[in-house]
C-alpha cells in the first residue's frame, strides 16, 4: 500500500486535459507578462531617447539660430551706422550699398528668429519668453531698414551737409524741398517702428535679451524724434529761409547769467534778412535801444493775471518772465515794430552757449585789440568777465558784446570749413533748448510749437513739472548757479496720487568783491547779504494739481499762486546764500492721468541734475 502510493505519487498527472492546461497557461501567462514588460520598458527607454535626441537636436538648433541671428543683427546694425556715415559725407554709392547689406542682414536675423523650431519654443510659457523678444526685436530692426533706413538713403544723398551748405552758409533749398515727402514719409514710419519697439514684451530672464531691448527702444526714441524734426525741417526751411520771397527775423541774444523764463535776459538783438537760403543780419542793437515808452499787447487774461504788474509787454527786462518761448516772442515783435515800423516774419533766441557750440564748429574769432574769443572762453567772457572788466562802463561792456556777436555772424556767413560740424553744433544747442523759434505765421507756428525749437508750455494732461527761475536780484549771480530737480509721484491706485517736486539750488559764487552790477542792485532792499542769489522759483504743475504744502529748507514758505496754459503755477521767493544750497520742496495732489512726465529744462549756464520717478498711469 505504501509502494503504491509512493508510485502513484511520482506518476505524472495524465488524467485529462482539464487537469494539465492550467499550469500550462500559468507558465505562458507569467512569460507573456515579462516579454510584454520588458518590451514596455525598452519602448519606453527607446521613445525617451528619442524625445532626448529631439530636445538635444532642438536645443543645438536653437543655439545655432539665435547665434546666427544675434551676428546678423550686428551686421544689420553696423552697416546702418556705416550707411549714416556715409550719408553724411555725401557719398551715396556707399550709403546705398551699407544701406542694402544692412537690409540684407535684418532680413537673415528674421529668418533665424521664425523658423519653425524658434517658433515652437517661444510659445512655450516663461521658457520661450527671450525666444519671442528676439522675434519682436528682429521684427522691428527689418522694419527699420526696409521702412526707414533705404528710403531716407534714397532722398538723402542730396541732403549731405556739405551739399546742403554752400559757400557763405547759402542753404540750398531745392533738396530740401525735393526730400521733404519722402522724409515725412520716413519719420511716421519711425514713429509706427517706436511704437512697436516701446511695446516688446520684457523677457522672464536672459539679461542680454533684456538689455538688447532696451537699448533699441532707447534708439528708436531718439531715431523718431530725430527723423521727426528732419521732416519738419524739411518742410519749414526753405519757406523760413526765403523760398517764397525775403523774410525777416528778429534774433534775441539771451543773458542766462540773469536767469528769466526762457534763458536769460534779452541782452541784445540783431535783425535777421533771409532770402533764397542766404541769411544775413543787417542789424545789431542794445537791448537799452529797445525804449520803455511802448504801447502794451494783450497775451490774455492769464498772462495778464500772473505777469501784468511787471509790465513785461513794455519792458524789455521782464518781456520773458513766462517759459512759454511764444509770449516773449510776440513781444520782442511788438517792441522791434514799434521801434522800427517793421513787422517781422518770426523770432529767434540763442545764448552764449550755444554761441560756444557754433565757435567749437567754425573756430575762434579775433576781436579788435587781438583777443582771441573761442569756444572754451566764450561763456566765461561774455556772461562773467565782461561785468567785471566794463564795471564802470556799461556801455563799453554791451559794444564788446555786439563785437563779438557781430564777428561770430561774419564767420559764420563766410567760408564752412566743416558743415557737418556746424548742424552738429545747432543741433546740440536746440537739443538743449538754447535755440528757440516762433513764426507770425500761424500754419508754420502750429508746426514749431510741437518741436524742440518751440519751447512751449504744453496744454494737455499728462504729468508735468516744469520748474522756472527768474533773477529777482538784478544781478548776473544765476552764472554760478547750479540746479538739481527732483520728480517723483507714488503709484496709479485711483484717481489721484500725491507727488513731490523737490529743487536744490548750489549757489556756487567764489568770494570776492563783485560790482553791485554783478552782486545784484536789489540785495539791499531785500535785506540779504551781498554775494546772496534772490530767485523767484516757479513750478508750473500737471493739469488739476493742488498744492498741499511747499517748504524753504524744510521750513513752511509763503507762496503764490497762478496759471499758465491750463497749469496750475506756485511762485516761491528764495535766497541763497553765497556757498550755499537751498531746498525747496512742492507737495501736491495731481490727477493720476496717462502720459510719460516731463521736466522740461530751462537753458541756463549750468547743466541740472534731473530725476524723474513718476508712472505713467496709462501704460
Amino acid at each position: 500500500m505504501n509502494d503504491h502510493s509512493r508510485g502513484d505519487a511520482e506518476k505524472p498527472d495524465t488524467s485529462g486535459a482539464s487537469a494539465g492546461e492550467p499550469s500550462v497557461r500559468r507558465i505562458r501567462k507569467r512569460t507573456n507578462v515579462r516579454s510584454k514588460s520588458y518590451k514596455r520598458k525598452r519602448a519606453l527607454i527607446t521613445g525617451g531617447f528619442a524625445a532626448l535626441l529631439v530636445v538635444v537636436a532642438l536645443g543645438l538648433w536653437l543655439g545655432y539660430s539665435a547665434r546666427e541671428a544675434r551676428a546678423n543683427l550686428y551686421e544689420a546694425r553696423n552697416h546702418a551706422q556705416l550707411a549714416k556715415d556715409a550719408l553724411l559725407d555725401g557719398n551715396t554709392e556707399d550709403a546705398e550699398r551699407s544701406s542694402a547689406d544692412a537690409d540684407k542682414y535684418a532680413n537673415q536675423a528674421y529668418d533665424y528668429t521664425h523658423n519653425t523650431p524658434w517658433s515652437v519654443a517661444s510659445a512655450i510659457p516663461w521658457l520661450g519668453s527671450p525666444l519671442k523678444t528676439s522675434q519682436q526685436i528682429s521684427e522691428v530692426v527689418r522694419g527699420l531698414t526696409s521702412d526707414v533706413l533705404t528710403p531716407a538713403v534714397a532722398a538723402g544723398t542730396s541732403l549731405a551737409p556739405n551739399q546742403l551748405i554752400a559757400s557763405g552758409g547759402k542753404v540750398n533749398l531745392q533738396p530740401l524741398q525735393d526730400a521733404a515727402p519722402v522724409l515725412d514719409q520716413t519719420a511716421v514710419a519711425a514713429w509706427h517702428w517706436n511704437d512697436q519697439a516701446q511695446a516688446i514684451d520684457a523677457p522672464t530672464y536672459l539679461a542680454s535679451v533684456s538689455d538688447a531691448r532696451t537699448q533699441l527702444q532707447d534708439q528708436l526714441s531718439e531715431l523718431s524724434k530725430l527723423l521727426g524734426n528732419t521732416a519738419i525741417a524739411a518742410k519749414l526751411a526753405p519757406t523760413m529761409l526765403g523760398a517764397d520771397g525775403p523774410r525777416n527775423y528778429f534774433m534775441a541774444f539771451q543773458t542766462n547769467a540773469e536767469a528769466r523764463g526762457t534763458g536769460g535776459l534779452l541782452g541784445g538783438y540783431g535783425i535777421i534778412r533771409a532770402n533764397d537760403g542766404v541769411a544775413r543780419v543787417d542789424t545789431l542793437g542794445r537791448n537799452t535801444e529797445l525804449a520803455f515808452n511802448k504801447q502794451p499787447i494783450d497775451l490774455g487774461p492769464e498772462f495778464a493775471a500772473q505777469y501784468g504788474p511787471s509790465r513785461p509787454t513794455t519792458d524789455f527786462r521782464n518781456s520773458n518772465l513766462s517759459s512759454h518761448f511764444p509770449y516773449a516772442a510776440q513781444i520782442w515783435k511788438s517792441l522791434w515794430a514799434q521801434d522800427s515800423g517793421e513787422q517781422v516774419d518770426g523770432v529767434i533766441a540763442t545764448d552764449p552757449i550755444a554761441l560756444s557750440y557754433v565757435l567749437g564748429a567754425i573756430g575762434p574769432v579775433t576781436m579788435p585789440d587781438g583777443e582771441v574769443v573761442n569756444a572754451d572762453n566764450v561763456v566765461e567772457l561774455t556772461e562773467s568777465t565782461a561785468y567785471i572788466r566794463f564795471a564802470n562802463d556799461n556801455n563799453a561792456r554791451k559794444q564788446y558784446l555786439q563785437t563779438v556777436a557781430a564777428r561770430v555772424i561774419d564767420k559764420m556767413t563766410g567760408q564752412i570749413q566743416s558743415p557737418q560740424k556746424l548742424l552738429d553744433a545747432l543741433g546740440r544747442a536746440a537739443g538743449e533748448r538754447r535755440i528757440a523759434v516762433w513764426s507770425s505765421h500761424p500754419d508754420e507756428q502750429q508746426v514749431l510749437a510741437g518741436t524742440l525749437l518751440g519751447h512751449t508750455v504744453p496744454d494737455d494732461a499728462a504729468p508735468f513739472a516744469g520748474v522756472v527761475i527768474n533773477n529777482q536780484a538784478g544781478g548776473k549771480l544765476d552764472y554760478h548757479t547750479t540746479r538739481q530737480i527732483d520728480y517723483t509721484a507714488e503709484s496709479c491706485n485711483g484717481d489721484t496720487r500725491r507727488s513731490t517736486v523737490t529743487v536744490k539750488l548750489t549757489n556756487n559764487t567764489p568770494p570776492g568783491d563783485f560790482p553791485d552790477y554783478v552782486a545784484g542792485t536789489f540785495i539791499n532792499t531785500l535785506g540779504v547779504p551781498k554775494g546772496t542769489n534772490v530767485s523767484a522759483v516757479s513750478l508750473l504743475a500737471t493739469q488739476g494739481a493742488q498744492l498741499r504744502n511747499v517748504t524753504v529748507d524744510g521750513k513752511p514758505a509763503v507762496f503764490q499762486t497762478g496759471k499758465e496754459m491750463g497749469h496750475p503755477l506756485f511762485d516761491v521767493l528764495v535766497p541763497v546764500r553765497q556757498g550755499q544750497t537751498t531746498e525747496i520742496k512742492y507737495q501736491l495732489t495731481e490727477p493720476a492721468t496717462p502720459g510719460d512726465a516731463r521736466v522740461p529744462v530751462q537753458p541756463l549756464v549750468d547743466d541740472p541734475t534731473i530725476t524723474v520717478n513718476v508712472p505713467n498711469c496709462g501704460a
